[in-house]
């Protein structure tokens, strides 16, 4: 394969966007979408590798698992990590297949579900930040607390949620597969939802646990490890912004990492949106990459990849 190798990192929004339900239909026919951004980066040079999030998803499977909670045992995150990463991977990878058909080409497509180990001393098991879940009462949030050892907090006026941690990953458990497979010109749809997280014990047995996983961060590593020429998170706008929803926002078409740094520094970049995209971008970078593309899916679909979005380089 002489193609350039291209991670493309999206949210889960990609399959379930704002004000839709997520029904499976739904789900089907944005997949159809996300895969004709895919294989246009095929047809302009690149070989695509695929990380996908998984967040509506899994806050699904747990509102399924709330209103089921005195039938049917729940399941633990990582299991739901893994449920959505292999549906998820599915409909990807099923429509990336067929539009490949479609076009006459004979390219592989193949998910891998994939562990993720994170360090147990972690400061995010400590610090639980990552909402998820279905908001509740404050009564019903307090028993889940005190039952369950949750932690919970008000999220905007909207209801309580349960935080779980969000450690950083440190090792893809199947990254020899996917490098196996990547070399031999597959695309391939990999560590979805950030990866399903594990830690290690003493005796290097892996253990699922209670967590999420920046799939940002995890996109980094992989684009590291597979040594990608390009690393492309699709967000919401088009373009990074500073000064963002200010009467003086401003685009900005290329960024340095040390501008970037400073950026982050000044908080322009809050953690709960694009924080995590350009603390992702800059460790790609740092680690030797050549540049982090941030735009829409839909730009990247519809013009030349040359001209959206904004650009994090070395300097």
């Amino acid at each position: 394969m002489t193609h350039k190798k291209a991670l493309v990192a999206f949210g889960g929004n990609a399959l379930i966007r704002s004000g839709q339900a997520g029904h499976q239909k739904q789900q089907i026919e944005n997949a159809k979408e996300a895969a004709e951004m895919v294989v246009r980066l095929l047809a302009q040079g690149f070989q695509p590798i695929v990380v996908h999030g998984n967040g509506p998803q899994v806050g699904n499977v747990l509102i399924q698992q709330e209103e089921a909670g005195n039938r049917v045992p729940p399941y633990t995150m990582d299991f739901c990590g893994a449920q959505t990463q292999g549906s998820m991977g599915y409909m990807l990878q099923r429509s990336i297949e067929n539009l490949l058909h479609m076009q006459q080409r004979a390219v592989a497509v193949a998910t891998v579900l994939t562990e993720v180990v994170v360090d147990g001393r972690d400061p995010g098991f400590r610090f639980p930040s990552k909402p998820v879940g279905p908001y509740y009462e404050a009564f019903r949030a307090e028993q889940l607390e005190r039952e369950k050892g949750w932690s919970v907090k008000e999220d905007a006026g909207r209801g309580w949620r349960r935080l779980v941690p969000s450690p950083k990953p440190v090792e893809i458990v199947q990254l020899p597969v996917i490098r196996r497979l990547v070399e031999a010109g597959v695309i391939v749809i990999a560590c979805g939802g950030g990866g399903i997280p594990v830690v290690r014990d003493q005796h290097g047995f892996l253990l699922g646990v209670e967590a999420v996983i920046d799939k940002d961060l995890t996109s980094a590593l992989l684009a590291q490890q597979l040594d990608v020429a390009s690393l492309i998170v699709l967000t919401g706008v088009e373009k990074v912004y500073l000064d963002f929803g200010k009467p003086q926002q401003r685009a900005v078409d290329r960024m340095t990492v040390a501008e970037a740094e400073q950026h982050l520094a000044d908080g322009q970049f809050p953690p709960g949106s694009m924080g995590p995209k350009i603390e992702a971008a800059i460790k790609f970078v740092k680690g030797g990459g050549r540049e982090v593309l941030i735009t829409t899916a839909e730009a990247l679909l519809h013009q030349p990849i040359e001209t959206v979005g904004t650009r994090v380089v070395a300097g």
